[in-house]
């Protein structure tokens, strides 16, 4: 996480990159009183990753229903990674390269007991998702992941 925060989006392997976008999205969307599926879907249909989309919606219904705290996201448009972005960025890292206890003590950190083995589900099969394409979520560039395309 903390090799995240205030870095320059651009930094991000594309995996990484595309859960901000869509986190940030998700999150404007809802704010709007839009359906994030819907913001959404166009974005993950880009990628190929349409079948991904209910998980990681999912996902973000319980971070946002269940957050023991208020969550912080930047706007889409900021160029650099806040806090609580690279704290979940690096839970998206976590659960992509099988290290599921320390995904799952961050959870149990973030979102009441009961709704993090949900979680923890619905974020492994979106990163499943990720990865099978080629975009596994894994942080900054240069991490098993180029920056650009």
């Amino acid at each position: 996480m903390y090799d995240l925060i205030d870095r320059p989006v651009e930094r991000l392997g594309q995996g990484s990159r595309f859960i901000l976008w869509a986190m940030r999205a998700w999150v404007t969307g809802i704010g709007k009183g839009q359906c994030p599926t819907v913001v959404l879907s166009p974005g993950f249909a880009r990628m190929g990753l349409l079948r991904a989309l209910p998980d990681f919606h999912m996902a973000m219904a319980l971070l946002n229903r269940d957050a023991l705290e208020k969550l912080h996201f930047a706007p889409m448009a900021a160029c650099r990674i806040g806090e609580d972005e690279a704290l979940l960025l690096g839970l998206w890292r976590d659960v992509a390269h099988d290290r599921r206890a320390a995904a799952e003590a961050v959870l149990n950190l973030m979102i009441d007991e009961d709704s993090v083995a949900l979680a923890l589900a619905a974020v492994g099969e979106t990163c499943r998702a990720l990865t099978e394409l080629g975009y596994q979520p894994c942080g900054l560039a240069g991490n098993g992941q180029a920056a650009r395309p």
